[in-house]
């Protein structure tokens, strides 16, 4: 379902990472590893389509892909069950009958976006993409402020409904959230520090 060839990406107008090439099937996960800094934020947002790639391809059905960063995306203003219902009506998708259960928020269902606690928002943030429909999820550490309850309910959520349900997953994470999924080391894929050949990023 994901293909990528190739691939070169940058930051800040410089190469960051350079050679990628690798494929994920329908209903597998992929692991990004490496230190901080090495590139993975950048490699997942120029999967996303999110920045433009230096070089290479990457190849995945249209309208699929949809991309989780540390931003939990909460509207404030509204309740858990309205943020939901926000952005399931933004992706034309029904809101799933169980899903304030499977990501631990039904207690908190009528309460406001604003006062929910770091990890409340995070497991609000990453419920989102159990309702927008997308099969191929490319997802910046989703466990950051949560608990270890709440990881393996969203690496449970991943395994048992995603995957098993025909998606995709790239994760950056330092969390071991018990998938049967491959790693990927970026350190050999590294750019030198004095390569060329980056653009004017103005927006990064």
């Amino acid at each position: 379902m994901l293909r990528v060839t190739d691939l070169s990406c940058e930051r800040g107008g410089l190469p960051v990472l350079t050679g990628i090439g690798f494929e994920v099937a329908t209903g597998q996960a992929l692991i990004l590893r490496g230190p901080n800094g090495i590139g993975k934020t950048t490699l997942l947002r120029t999967l996303a389509g999110l920045q433009p790639a230096v070089a290479g391809a990457v190849t995945f059905p249209e309208d699929e892909g949809a991309y989780a960063s540390h931003a939990d995306g909460i509207k404030t203003a509204l309740s858990v069950t309205e943020n939901l219902t926000f952005w399931a009506d933004v992706y034309g998708a029904a809101l799933p009958d169980d899903i304030l259960e499977t990501f631990d928020l039904a207690d908190l269902a009528d309460r406001l976006g604003g006062t929910l606690s770091a990890g409340q928002k995070r497991r609000l943030g990453l419920a989102r993409l159990g309702v927008i429909g997308r099969k191929v999820l490319f997802l910046d550490e989703p466990t950051v402020s949560l608990d270890g309850f709440s990881v393996k309910l969203f690496a449970k959520w991943l395994q048992k409904t995603h995957l098993a349900g025909g998606g995709v997953a790239v994760i950056a994470t330092h969390i071991d959230l018990g998938l049967d999924a491959p790693d990927l080391d970026l350190t050999p894929f590294k750019a030198d520090a004095d390569a060329g050949g980056g653009t004017d990023e103005v927006f990064l």
